[in-house]
């Protein structure tokens, strides 16, 4: 049995003027079987939010297509690309007169290898077999109270402060990157996703979705569901979905006019 990769980028503009999300998965240009999926979230309170989401993603794009797998690190191009990144949009202030902020989250798959950094609060989930694994912590002001045991996970569902980062590309002092990797197996299956996606799931029913639907299927369903619960003031929605799905390899056929012999 061998490994399929069954992927689906989707975005909604939700209720915002704007859409300040970029969202993408890229194909490596020379390296089969190594993509990278980005999701950026420009900061709504902040103008510019769209530009810098757009540098996220251009500066990944650039590095990646720069990439050279097995002689680099996943670590050295996603904590790379995220400070470059970080660099680009400090230095647009004064050309544009703007004060943009983006998060960022990236993933690097390479042949039996996930690895992911993120900044911010958009948020990287991986399953398996539809079972919750392991998501990203928000760099957030409500993930450090709930984390310090100062608020409870109830009350950081309803925090009047939730959105309110700690650190970002972009902003003032140096951006915090958080950086994970793990082995691949069949039925593993990771989504990005900005935080007008995940707000209104719980990881099991997200976990679920994905495992029983196409990526395709399964980025619509959430869509769709996210916004009938944000009631008429949703935030942008951006989400990538990967999915590995275990395939039968057919075996070689003989040449034709092949005569097996006995071996007697």
């Amino acid at each position: 049995m061998a490994l399929a990769v069954d992927a689906c980028v989707a975005q909604h503009q939700g209720d915002r003027r704007e859409q300040q999300d970029r969202v993408a998965i890229l194909p490596h240009p020379r390296k089969k079987g190594v993509a990278l999926a980005v999701v950026a979230d420009g900061m709504g309170g902040h103008t510019g939010g769209a530009l810098a989401a757009e540098q996220v993603l251009h500066t990944a794009k650039t590095n990646f297509e720069h990439f050279a797998p097995g002689d680099e690190s996943g670590r050295w191009l996603l904590e790379n690309s995220m400070r470059e990144a970080h660099t680009m949009i400090k230095a647009s202030r004064f050309m544009n007169e703007m004060d943009p902020h983006s998060t960022g989250v990236m993933l690097l798959l390479q042949p039996g290898l996930a690895s992911w950094g993120h900044c911010g609060d958009s948020r990287l989930y991986h399953f398996r077999n539809g079972t919750p694994v392991t998501h990203t912590v928000d760099h957030s002001l409500v993930e450090h109270l709930l984390a310090s045991g100062k608020i409870t996970a109830a009350q950081a569902a309803v925090h009047p402060h939730r959105n309110v980062l700690l650190t970002s590309l972009g902003g003032q002092d140096e951006p915090r990157f958080d950086f994970a990797e793990t082995r691949l197996a069949a039925g593993d299956s990771f989504v990005l996703c900005s935080d007008g996606v995940w707000a209104y799931f719980e990881d099991a029913e997200m976990g679920a979705i994905v495992a029983g639907n196409s990526a395709r299927l399964a980025c619509q369903k959430l869509i769709e569901l996210a916004r009938a619960r944000a009631g008429g003031s949703g935030d942008n929605l951006s989400l990538a979905i990967v999915r590995l799905v275990e395939i039968e390899v057919p075996k070689p056929k003989p040449p034709a006019g092949f005569v097996p012999r006995s071996t007697r």
